[in-house]
C-alpha cells in the first residue's frame, strides 16, 4: 500500500458543495488540502437543488431568523464572486387569501428586504395581474414580486473545486474512502479507486459526506454519530417553458409547502420541490408518483395551461441531510447546519463532521467550519473567501461585453454557442478558445456545439470522466444528446482516456 502524501493537514470526505467549500477556505490559509469523492464532483445532493441562491423566504415562517439572514447576506456575496453562473431573479407569488393573509405575505417580504443587505436586487412590491395576458388562472388577480438569484448549482461546485486546485489543494475523484483510524496523532484514511488501494494521513479529517455523513462515522470510522440524521427527499420535474418572461412563480399550496415555477435553459420550465422522507439506497433516489402527482397537482392549481404526465421531460431528485430536530414534518424540519468537532482523546487527530447545509449558504458553513478546526492549526491565514471571484468572475465587465468578444473571435460561432460558454466558463473560455479563430478549430463537433476542445478542456481541468459528467454537470447539454450523440461521446472519451494513459506510461 503506497502513502502519496506523509501528511495533508486536512483531509476532505466528499465533493459536494460542502466538502469544495471547505478545502477552498483550507488551503487557501495555508493547509495542505486533499479531497476525494466517491463519484464525480456534485453527483448527488448539489446537482439535484432547485437550481436557487436564495434567503429562503418560507424559513421566516418557522422562525429560522439567523439562517435567513445569513443566506440573504451571501446572496449578495455570491453574486458577486460569480456573476456569470448566477443572476438574479424576480419571483411572483400569487396571493390565495385562504392560505395566507396579504399583510402576513407584506410584513414577511419586508423583513425579507430588510434583514440582509440588498445593494444588487430590487425590492419587493405589491402587484397586480392582466387576467387576460397573465398565465395564471383567472381568479388569481393580485400577488407580490421579491427578488433572489438562480444558480448553475453543479458549476459551483467545479468552479470551487478548481479554485481549490489552483491554490495547491490534492482533488481527487472515483475515490472512495473505505476506512479511517486514528494513529499516533494523526488520521490513517484508506482510500480505494480503479487503480487499487492506497493511504493518505492527515491532521484533521472532515466528514462533508452530506447524506452520507452518519452512516460514515458509524460504517467507516467504526464511531457513534454525534447527531441523528434526517434524510429528505426533494424532486423535481420538468417541462417545455409554459409561459413567456424570465420570471419564476412562487406557488403556495394547502399544506403551506411552496412550490417553485422557474424558467430554466431558455426551453424548459422547473417545477419543484417536495419534502418526504427518505429510507432507502442513497446511490438509487428516484422521483415517486406521488411526488410527480403532488407536482402537478399544485402547478394545475395555479395555472391556466395544465399539464399532465405526459408532458414532463424529465425528472431528478436529491436527499438532502438535515439535522434531526424532532420535528413531525419534514418541511419544518431547519436547514440549518451543525457542525461537530470531535476527539476521542485529548491530542487525537480531529474529526469534523457536517450536518445539514445549504446550497446558498456554503461558503459561510466552510469559514465557520475553518474556525472550528483553528486551535488545532493556531499558525493558518485569516478568512478570504467573501471578496475573493471564482474561476472565470475575473476580469468579467458582463456576459453580454463577453458574449460579444467570444463572436468577434471565433467568426461562425452561434449565439447560443456564444451564450452557454459565457455562462458556464465566464472569462475560463478563453482557456479553450486561446488561438481559435473559427469552429473547425475546435475540432470533432460531438452535437449540439459541444465541440473536442471543450471536451478535452472538462476532462483535462474540470475532473470530467463520463459522458455523464460533461452533460449533466458540467454543460445541461444532455437535454439535447440523442443515445447515438451519446454514444459517440463516450467513444471519443474512451479514445482520449487511452492517450492520456499512453502519455503517462511514456
Amino acid at each position: 500500500m503506497q502513502v502519496s502524501h506523509p501528511v495533508y493537514d486536512v483531509v476532505v470526505i466528499g465533493g459536494g458543495i460542502n466538502g469544495v467549500g471547505i478545502a477552498v477556505d483550507a488551503v487557501g490559509r495555508g493547509l495542505s488540502v486533499f479531497l476525494c469523492e466517491k463519484d464525480d464532483l456534485a453527483s448527488h445532493t448539489s446537482s439535484a437543488s432547485s437550481k436557487l441562491i436564495h434567503g429562503g423566504l418560507r424559513y421566516l415562517e418557522h422562525k429560522e431568523f439567523r439562517l435567513v439572514h445569513e443566506a440573504l447576506v451571501e446572496r449578495e456575496i455570491l453574486l458577486a464572486k460569480a456573476p456569470h453562473i448566477i443572476r438574479p431573479l424576480r419571483f411572483i407569488m400569487p396571493h390565495q387569501p385562504h392560505l395566507r393573509p396579504a399583510w402576513l405575505i407584506r410584513t414577511g417580504l419586508f423583513v425579507y428586504d430588510h434583514l440582509g443587505k440588498r445593494e444588487k436586487l430590487a425590492s419587493s412590491k405589491h402587484i397586480h395581474f392582466d387576467t387576460a395576458t397573465s398565465p395564471l388562472r383567472e381568479e388569481m388577480t393580485q400577488g407580490f414580486e421579491y427578488s433572489d438569484c438562480a444558480v448553475d448549482d453543479a458549476r459551483l461546485v467545479v468552479l470551487n473545486a478548481l479554485q481549490a486546485h489552483e491554490r495547491g489543494a490534492y482533488i481527487v475523484t472515483q475515490t472512495r474512502c473505505n476506512s479511517a483510524y486514528r494513529e499516533n496523532g494523526l488520521w490513517m484514511v484508506q482510500l480505494e479507486n480503479a487503480q487499487g488501494t492506497y493511504q493518505v494521513q492527515a491532521k484533521a479529517l472532515v466528514n462533508a459526506a452530506g447524506p452520507w455523513v452518519a452512516q460514515f462515522i458509524q460504517q467507516n470510522l467504526k464511531q457513534k454519530s454525534p447527531y441523528g440524521l434526517r434524510l429528505v427527499q426533494g424532486s423535481h420535474i420538468i417541462v417545455p417553458r409554459i409561459y413567456e418572461g424570465d420570471k419564476a412563480f412562487i406557488l403556495q399550496n394547502d399544506d403551506q409547502r411552496i412550490v417553485f415555477a422557474i424558467p430554466y435553459l431558455d426551453q424548459y420550465t422547473l417545477i419543484g420541490t417536495t419534502d418526504h422522507e427518505y429510507k432507502d439506497d442513497l446511490d438509487q433516489v428516484r422521483i415517486t408518483q406521488s411526488e410527480i402527482d403532488y407536482l402537478l397537482d399544485v402547478y394545475n392549481d395555479h395555472f391556466k395551461h395544465q399539464l399532465g404526465p405526459e408532458d414532463i421531460l424529465y425528472t431528478y431528485s436529491g436527499v438532502r441531510s438535515l439535522c434531526d430536530d424532532e420535528s413531525d414534518n419534514p418541511s419544518a424540519i431547519t436547514r440549518d447546519y451543525t457542525l461537530a468537532v470531535s476527539q476521542e482523546q485529548k491530542n487525537d487527530a480531529p474529526l469534523l463532521s457536517v450536518f445539514g447545509g445549504k446550497l446558498t449558504t456554503y461558503r459561510k458553513l466552510a469559514e465557520s467550519a475553518i474556525a472550528h478546526l483553528q486551535p488545532f492549526f493556531p499558525q493558518m491565514k485569516k478568512s478570504w473567501t467573501e471578496k475573493a471571484l471564482l474561476p472565470g468572475a475575473e476580469n468579467l465587465i458582463s456576459i453580454e461585453l463577453l458574449m460579444q468578444q467570444i463572436m468577434q473571435s471565433v467568426e461562425d460561432v452561434p449565439f447560443q454557442l456564444a451564450s452557454r460558454w459565457a455562462h458556464a466558463y465566464g472569462t475560463r473560455v478563453w482557456r479553450f478558445l486561446k488561438d481559435v479563430s473559427t469552429t473547425e478549430e475546435l475540432g470533432e463537433d460531438l452535437g449540439h456545439g459541444l465541440f473536442a476542445k471543450e471536451v478535452d478542456y472538462l476532462v483535462d481541468q474540470e475532473w470530467a470522466r463520463s459522458s455523464q459528467d460533461i452533460l449533466w454537470r458540467r454543460s445541461k447539454l444532455g437535454f439535447q444528446f440523442t443515445d447515438d450523440e451519446i454514444q459517440l461521446l463516450d467513444q471519443y472519451l474512451l479514445k482520449l482516456h487511452l492517450k492520456r494513459s499512453q502519455d503517462t506510461a511514456a
